[in-house]
């Protein structure tokens, strides 16, 4: 166990540098640049700032810079919110991130195993066809059309649920509704498909005819083996409500770390942008080894490559 997770710290440290590097590389190809504006500085000040925050320096002495910072765990500054730094920004906006994010999975997670273990019992019926058609909307359509429709019929049409920020619980409603919808009818059609694999086995046909509830052989006996897939999708689900909580806080104008990569992007923030993809990419990075580890937890018969 501890060589794997050896192993796999150091590919987690591998794979941040290559997104750094490559995140690098990728931003100073964009158009632009974070000082220029509407009304266009003068070539003097504009100099006098790119020396000030070492953008005269050529580029691989930029990055090895910038390396070296984020060693000490130093981000820089922003270019954009003068006076604040990066370190500060994301440590703002992670935590409003973080109970978005952590809502949206918790009812991913709980609805999308209930409808799929109930779409299996019932297996041909009509409650079965009612939660796959549910299931296939919420995985045809875009979170961002989602979110759209959300805010359109429930704020501005029905006007009973509020559409900006997170003030109080019932501006949470909307969004994690919005980040949740598409995990929620993946986890349904992936627990519906491992859980009647699982109905048919020999033990469970045993389970029944010792006369035990059909809601005990499901939840009890059922579900553990048909879960094992479910957490196999935790790693990417988890890299999606990272990823799509960008579009969800645009729209609900949420001030998380998905707005400010946003907002860095395009106001040119190199800093900040650096600094924001980062944290995201050793974030989802981390939930996958942590995932990893939980199969060995959930079934003891996984074996763990070590070599």
């Amino acid at each position: 166990m501890f060589k794997y997770i050896f192993k796999r710290v150091l590919f987690a440290l591998l794979t941040i540098f290559i997104v750094s590097t490559l995140t690098f590389s990728v931003m100073f190809l964009i158009p632009g640049g974070p000082f220029l504006a509407e009304k266009a500085p003068s070539a003097a000040t504009l100099e006098a700032l790119n020396k000030k925050y070492g953008l005269d320096q050529p580029k691989p002495v930029q990055y090895r810079n910038y390396i070296a910072r984020l060693m000490r765990g130093d981000m820089g500054v922003s270019l954009k919110q003068r006076g604040r730094t990066v370190n500060e920004i994301i440590a703002a906006g992670f935590p409003v991130s973080a109970r978005l994010g952590g809502m949206a999975v918790l009812l991913a997670l709980f609805a999308g195993v209930a409808f799929g273990s109930v779409a299996a019992y019932k297996r041909g019926k009509t409650l079965d066809n009612l939660i796959m058609i549910f299931v296939t909307m919420g995985i045809s359509v875009p979170g961002f059309v989602v979110s759209t429709v959300l805010l359109i019929i429930f704020g501005v049409k029905l006007k009973i649920l509020p559409t900006l920020g997170l003030e109080t619980p019932k501006h949470y409603i909307l969004p994690v509704l919005a980040l949740s919808l598409y995990p929620m009818a993946y986890i349904s059609r992936l627990c519906r498909s491992s859980m009647l694999d699982v109905l048919g086995q020999d033990y469970m046909r045993t389970a029944r005819a010792k006369g035990l509830s059909s809601f005990r052989c499901l939840f009890k006996h059922a579900l553990r083996n048909a879960i094992l897939p479910v957490v196999t999708y935790l790693g990417p689900m988890l890299a999606y409500i990272m990823t799509g909580s960008f579009v969800i806080e645009k729209v609900f104008t949420i001030p998380g770390v998905g707005n400010a990569f946003i907002t860095s992007t395009l106001s040119r923030d190199y800093p900040l942008i650096m600094g924001t993809t980062i944290f995201l990419a050793a974030l989802i990075i981390t939930m996958n080894v942590v995932v990893d580890i939980l199969y060995k937890v959930i079934d003891p018969r996984i074996k763990l490559g070590a070599k």
